[in-house]
């Protein structure tokens, strides 16, 4: 009696169902299982192990378990028959239900009994592989009725098949499962949600090009690692189009709105269905309030309600002293606040606050922002001292859409009128529209601004100087609007002592006039102001001290003084909790101490510094990230790694096309520009330097400086003449009006083909400076200029601590002629050894050896090395899996490279 095997290939579903086809799309297994590279090994193991009969897969719901599986399963190739089955909706209350479509198949012969079933089924099962492995996979939705489970028992211990079983949680398996996995005859695989890297990972599998880091950070926050629940998330953000392709980076447009999410929408229902009344309710006020204080939600609902919420994952409580709570999955939030209606909104923020009104004075800016928007969300008016207060609290996290939004809600006729317009224009400089920003401030009226009182008077005359900088045509004018100030306040009380209003403003003023001679490059004559006003002892007005302090720290840096500046910096950052009180302080302090850093070389503590700031505030990240990728990749620019460079810069230079951010996109361009040069791209060098001519704007002096340097030594690496007589003019500029760090830098990158001249100035500028970059300079120049390899060899061991690694491998070049020339060849050995390891780092040497001396390849290198530490080449060879005359031949090109005689030399060179 025969059985007829099954013609629909692998699984249960006939590939021919009269359905209409859709268009394809990539395979979930396919995106998702990138970031599940480990998880997928286990399973394979488990899979092909000898004593193994399969494997279970648990986790929660939608962190890609089936999808794991079928990867699983396609991974073993097409020698492996397989079969699907899926319990029904009854579970265990139908007999053989996830086996019913095999049971319909059997010869009436077989359904007498349940062992005549079971050995029918596993007969079919055997009959359809036809020899060939056999793989079953179960996705226990449900419950498994016991009849299937005896089945399946049995086709795993007679070795019919082997089981990939899908469950939420091992105790979700039949009984004999478990027993299986306690003798280990089953592995368990336990997947849980995302980390932020496995989501760049999904990310990058599904929507195969980059994506920015504003992108993956939002998008995980937002469904806290969830495969399913982030692959809805960037269907509806596609079809919004909000999620869009820039200069092939995907990136958003805006900010993320899930009204009419519709997929998201049904994913939330489903689970709100199964909530209690009051586990919506608090869901409800979470997603409205985004945060509450721990005692305020349990004195209004519950600690039972709050703790089992919590315990049930729905919750997230912090560590400070207030406890805050919100809900632990974001998106949640973001869906149920469309479902409510305005009265609903008006009645759950009546509850929370319980009649009485925040005081924008005692709130965090975090707690101002999330007050301003259920105020604005509930369509009720903001108080002016409110809105007032969120809009500054928005400027500070660098959210400026909404701080215009809060901004435009004050009239002309409150008293908070005049510093809401100085936060607008704060908010259009954040945007980089000083146009617009200069009209905001302009549009405070000649009485209006004489009528303020004198604080606020110096903090609007101070906005607008600032504004001014940022256009070229009223820059000029900036001194004589301070002027003007300076004499208002010195009729009202010229020998007034801080804290009288007239000092604070007098104050204001004057960092207002440190601001712009900052903005000038005029650092050296200003520096002894700058001392005075960032000595404790002769001003206590804490912010105008330091304030004045940062800008004493790029002083410092920017006129040769590199190691003062890092010590002022370190100082600062010490004390600078004591003036956490002070609007936006720590941001200036990033930026300035970012500044100095990196013009003094040490480019891995810019990133350093980069990766300690910035977290947890997702208000501005899309305007944040781009700002951070950029000053990453401007790090890796400026340490010669362009390979390393590119890939966070072509995303901001992308986001900052969509959201510009201050002057940032120049910087971008001129930055993206030197990246590709130094990795020997010319097309697209050319192509970002054509964006960077293309692009109006102009920044202070020190953006500039970095703008003008990376485009000029992007035209030198493109072997463009003029940029080198430009970087040599630039350079005896700065070095004319005492700005020796800057000047040390251009001639350093200009003088790669210098003249004794060039190397001469070279050697005096660095005569002026501080720090192991300048010692780098001076030695540089003094081994060039005299073909002193040792020289040399040291400005490249000093460059080597600095990884500095384009200016390590010009002086390892030099090294190896000048060595060989004097006839060192123990010089030029290690010169050469260390620039061949070089090589994998600088895609594009800025000097290549005269000598011709051809660099090892890897497999030459791997060769050398283990010879190096003793191997035999006959171990060398068994290790390689290549023949021992094979492993000659290489360790005589090695010999021959490197100038060496023996093994014995090898050590230390590779």
């Amino acid at each position: 009696m025969s059985i007829e095997p099954l013609s629909w290939g692998r699984g249960s579903i006939p590939p021919d169902d009269g359905l209409p086809t859709r268009p394809s799309a990539p395979p979930e297994g396919k995106w998702s299982v990138p970031a599940r590279s480990a998880n997928l090994e286990a399973v394979r193991s488990a899979l092909t192990s000898e004593n193994s009969l399969g494997v279970v897969i648990t986790g929660g719901r939608g962190v890609g378990k089936s999808s794991l599986a079928r990867a699983a399963v396609a991974d073993l190739g097409p020698d492996v028959w397989s079969l699907q089955l899926r319990t029904g909706p009854s579970g265990s209350a139908t007999p053989y239900g996830c086996l019913s479509f095999l049971l319909a198949r059997l010869p009436q012969a077989y359904m007498g009994s349940p062992t005549a079933i079971l050995r029918g089924i596993t007969s079919l099962i055997r009959s359809d592989a036809a020899g060939r492995p056999c793989i079953i996979t179960l996705d226990t939705s449900g419950s498994i009725d016991d009849m299937s489970a005896g089945v399946l028992l049995n086709v795993m211990l007679t070795r019919t098949a082997r089981i990939i079983a899908v469950a939420p949680n091992s105790s979700d398996l039949p009984s004999d499962f478990h027993w299986l996995l306690t003798e280990r005859r089953l592995a368990e695989v336990r997947l849980s949600n995302l980390n932020e890297l496995q989501t760049r990972q999904v990310l990058l599998s599904l929507l195969g090009h980059r994506v920015s880091s504003s992108l993956v950070t939002t998008f995980h926050q937002m469904v806290g690692g969830n495969p399913l629940l982030l692959k809805a998330l960037v269907t509806e953000q596609q079809l919004s189009g909000n999620l869009v392709l820039s200069d092939s980076v995907w990136t958003l447009r805006d900010k993320v709105v899930l009204d009419g999410a519709a997929s998201l929408d049904d994913i939330v229902r489903s689970r709100w269905s199964r909530e209690a009344p009051e586990t919506r309710e608090v869901i409800e006020m979470l997603s409205c309030a985004r945060r509450v204080e721990l005692s305020r939600l349990t004195a209004v609902y519950g600690a039972d309600v709050v703790a089992d919420m919590e315990d049930g994952g729905l919750l997230e409580i912090d560590d400070s002293d207030c406890r805050w709570v919100s809900l632990r999955e974001k998106y949640i939030g973001d869906v149920v606040r469309t479902w409510l209606s305005i009265s609903r909104r008006r009645e759950l923020r009546a509850v929370l606050l319980g009649g009485q009104e925040p005081d924008p004075a005692t709130m965090t800016v975090e707690e101002l922002m999330s007050a301003a928007a259920w105020t604005h969300e509930c369509e009720a008016a903001l108080s002016p001292a409110l809105a007032l207060a969120a809009a500054e609290a928005a400027v500070q996290l660098f959210d400026p859409r909404f701080a215009l939004t809060y901004a435009d809600m004050l009239q002309r006729t409150d008293p908070q009128w005049a510093p809401a317009q100085r936060q607008k224009a704060a908010a259009y400089l954040q945007l980089d529209m000083p146009v617009q920003a200069l009209a905001a401030l302009d549009d405070i009226s000649r009485p209006e601004l004489e009528a303020l009182d004198l604080e606020e008077y110096a903090e609007v005359i101070a906005a607008k100087a600032q504004v001014m900088l940022r256009l070229p045509a009223h820059a000029a004018k900036v001194p004589d609007l301070l002027a003007s100030a300076r004499q208002r306040l010195d009729k009202v009380g010229h020998h007034a002592a801080w804290p009288a209003p007239v000092a604070v403003a007098a104050n204001r003023i004057a960092l207002s006039e440190f601001e712009y001679r900052a903005h000038a490059g005029d650092f050296t004559a200003m520096i002894p102001d700058l001392e005075r006003a960032a000595d404790p002892a002769r001003n206590p007005d804490i912010s105008f001290r330091f304030r004045s302090a940062i800008i004493l720290m790029g002083a410092l840096a920017t006129t040769g003084r590199e190691m003062d500046a890092l010590s002022l910096m370190r100082q600062l950052g010490g004390q600078i909790s004591d003036a956490s009180h002070v609007v936006g302080l720590r941001e200036r302090y990033t930026k300035e101490a970012y500044f100095v850093l990196l013009v003094a070389g040490q480019w891995r503590r810019c990133i350093d510094l980069l990766g300690s700031t910035g977290q947890g505030q997702a208000n501005g990240l899309p305007y944040r990230s781009a700002a951070t990728e950029l000053a990453v990749g401007m790090a890796y620019v400026f340490s010669g790694r362009g390979d390393a460079a590119l890939e966070p810069l072509i995303s901001a230079a992308a986001q900052l096309e969509l959201q510009p951010v201050e002057t940032a996109l120049r910087s971008a361009y001129a930055a993206t520009a030197l990246a590709y040069a130094q990795t020997g791209n010319t097309a697209q060098a050319r192509r970002y330097l054509g964006k960077l001519q293309r692009t109006p704007g102009k920044a202070g002096f020190a953006a500039e400086s970095i703008i003008e340097f990376c485009a000029l030594v992007a035209g030198r690496w493109l072997g463009d003449s003029e940029a080198v007589t430009t970087l040599k003019q630039t350079a005896r500029r700065n070095m004319a009006a005492g700005r020796w760090t800057i000047a040390g830098i251009s001639l350093l990158a200009a003088t790669v083909n210098g003249s004794d001249a060039d190397f001469r100035l070279l050697e005096e500028i660095a005569g002026h400076r501080q720090g192991p970059l300048a010692e780098i300079s001076r030695l540089t120049a003094l081994g060039s200029r005299t073909k002193d390899a040792k020289a040399l060899l040291a400005g490249a061991e000093l460059a080597a601590t600095l990884e500095l690694d384009a200016v390590e491998a010009r002086c390892m070049a030099l090294a190896v002629d000048f060595a060989r020339q004097d006839g060192d060849a123990a010089s030029a050995r290690t010169a050469q050894a260390r620039l061949d390891i070089l090589a994998s780092t600088v895609a594009n040497l800025p000097i290549v050896p005269s000598s011709g001396s051809p660099l090892l390849t890897s497999r030459e290198r791997q060769i050398a090395r283990m010879a190096g530490r003793g191997a035999s080449n006959r171990d060398i060879a068994l290790e390689m899996g290549v023949s021992v005359r094979t492993v000659e031949g290489h360790l005589y090109q090695v010999f021959t490279k490197l100038g060496v005689t023996s093994r014995g030399d090898l050590t230390g060179l590779v």
